[in-house]
């Protein structure tokens, strides 16, 4: 899968000459990217060099200072708030903590997304559920709460809950954030297989090479606010850049 070439395939995610300012620092200075259809996009970069607000900028959490976000052929920037909420339907959004709701058990959790915005049966959400819970591992946590669970765990079921909806376009930030390596290691594995499985488009942003290499198709390294290298593992590998070669070694 990873060699394969994705630029004859439709474009899900469009920047173009993309600014974001925060106060006095300019965190994204000149970003143009395009994201294909199927494809895991890989952004990596050193914690603070602004990844995660490129995430923000995509799913509208954070408006540009000027430049083109263009998702699913819609102007990000542009829309209202009710048209927002019905392109986010189609983007799921991972978070580095999992952003599990500590009062609801895992079955909740996962119950929560499909009652606000699908009109299913009570049997067609429990059957969601505990398909989605089998995707990632997790069928038996069914009923524990969020305090029960370990930190890979919570991982597992902040993927299971955002995948249950089918989203066209997944954005994971800093996804094996704060886990051991046999851990980080497992959560990247689960998210290739996912990709595998629901043949979503994925962008995924990071420090951790180990995930790059096994989730990745293509791979930017964001420096200073620009895009500094970009191609496949393998070729970014062999960098002489410096800078691109801190990230390898």
């Amino acid at each position: 899968m990873k060699k394969k070439s994705f630029t004859d395939k439709e474009v899900v995610i469009d920047i173009e000459n993309l600014k974001k300012t925060l106060g006095d620092n300019e965190v994204l200075k000149d970003i143009n990217l395009k994201v294909f259809r199927n494809e895991t996009l890989i952004i990596l970069g050193k914690s603070g060099s602004g990844k995660s607000v490129a995430l923000k900028c995509i799913v509208g959490l954070m408006k540009p200072t000027s430049g083109k976000v263009n998702v699913l052929k819609e102007d990000v920037p542009s829309l209202r708030i009710k048209e927002l909420q019905n392109l986010r339907r189609k983007v799921g959004f991972i978070f580095q903590s999992g952003a599990l709701y500590d009062s609801m058990s895992v079955r909740e959790n996962l119950e929560f997304p499909l009652v606000r915005q699908e009109k299913l049966s009570s049997a067609e959400v429990e059957s969601r559920i505990r398909e989605a819970l089998a995707d990632v591992g997790l069928e038996e946590a069914i009923d524990k709460m969020p305090s029960e669970l370990s930190g890979g765990m919570k991982k597992r079921i902040g993927l299971a809950r955002t995948l249950i909806l089918k989203p066209e376009i997944m954005l994971y930030d800093e996804p094996t954030t704060g886990l051991d390596p046999a851990t980080s290691k497992e959560i990247s594995n689960l998210i290739l297989k996912m990709q595998e499985k629901f043949k979503v488009s994925s962008v995924i942003v990071t420090h951790d090479i180990d995930c790059a290499e096994i989730t990745g198709n293509r791979i930017v390294v964001l420096k200073d606010g620009v895009f500094a290298a970009e191609g496949t593992f393998e070729e970014l590998n062999k960098s002489d850049d410096d800078f691109v070669k801190g990230f390898f070694q």
